[in-house]
């Protein structure tokens, strides 16, 4: 299944107009402090959205499975709105406290009758020499509570032990610290060693230095098979 990384550049993105006009131009006032904030499209059965902060669209046309990347946007009490593409249909209208130099992942969740946000606060700062962080996102809302196991590719399930047990649904993990190489994950249902998604024998590689996000998700329109999406946070 796949494990792919997710490239923000693919979206279109007003990023000038959320943190830009800012309040550092000749009037010599203090610049407006912000927060860099991420958006990801993970409702299976819901069509293209767009994406407004406060009454400025920020991004359009967003399919599922996508991410933007960090965009700028003033600190403070911000109205995060998700339509449906075209549309003054919001499917989410949130207004999350954003704290000034701190980076988030506000995550579009479950089937459309029931969506709603999933807001991660980020953990940028760099793993120690020769790690990477990693956290999971339990996205996938037709899959039921899992336990996620780490391990080396080829290695088997029989014996091994769960790096994360009974996570339910728009559940996310801390960070884990692990040394950089390949892994295969697996997510089984909770309790059991029934696997619902398997990244493959040959192991998916994490590079040293970096932060990552996994986000089990729904295949298009809900349901299996089910995937896990690998997002690069700290390059």
């Amino acid at each position: 299944m796949s494990f792919s990384k997710l490239m923000g550049s693919a979206l279109a993105v007003a990023t000038l107009a959320l943190g830009a006009c800012s309040d550092d131009d000749d009037n010599g006032t203090a610049p407006t402090p912000q927060a860099r904030v991420r958006v990801v499209h993970a409702s299976p059965n819901a069509p293209a959205v767009d994406v407004r902060v406060d009454e400025t669209v920020a991004l359009t046309n967003v399919p599922y499975f996508t991410a933007s990347g960090y965009l700028p946007v003033n600190a403070g009490v911000r109205r995060l709105r998700v339509n449906a593409a075209g549309t003054a249909t919001t499917v989410i209208d949130a207004s999350p406290t954003l704290a000034a130099n701190t980076d988030y992942t506000v995550i579009a969740a479950g089937l459309l009758a029931n969506i709603a946000p999933i807001v991660l606060t980020d953990d940028n700062s760099a793993p120690t020499a020769g790690n990477v962080k990693i956290r999971v996102v339990h996205g996938a809302a037709s899959a039921p509570a899992v336990d996620v196991y780490v391990t080396a590719p080829g290695a088997a399930l029989t014996g091994a032990t769960p790096v994360l047990t009974n996570v339910p649904f728009r559940a996310a993990s801390g960070y884990l610290t692990v040394p950089a190489g390949s892994y295969r994950v697996r997510v089984t249902l909770a309790g059991t060693q029934t696997v619902a998604i398997d990244t493959g024998d040959a192991g998916v590689p994490v590079v040293a230095g970096r932060v990552y996000t996994a986000i089990a998700r729904d295949n298009v329109g809900g349901g299996a098979p089910f995937t896990v999406e690998l997002l690069t946070d700290r390059q």
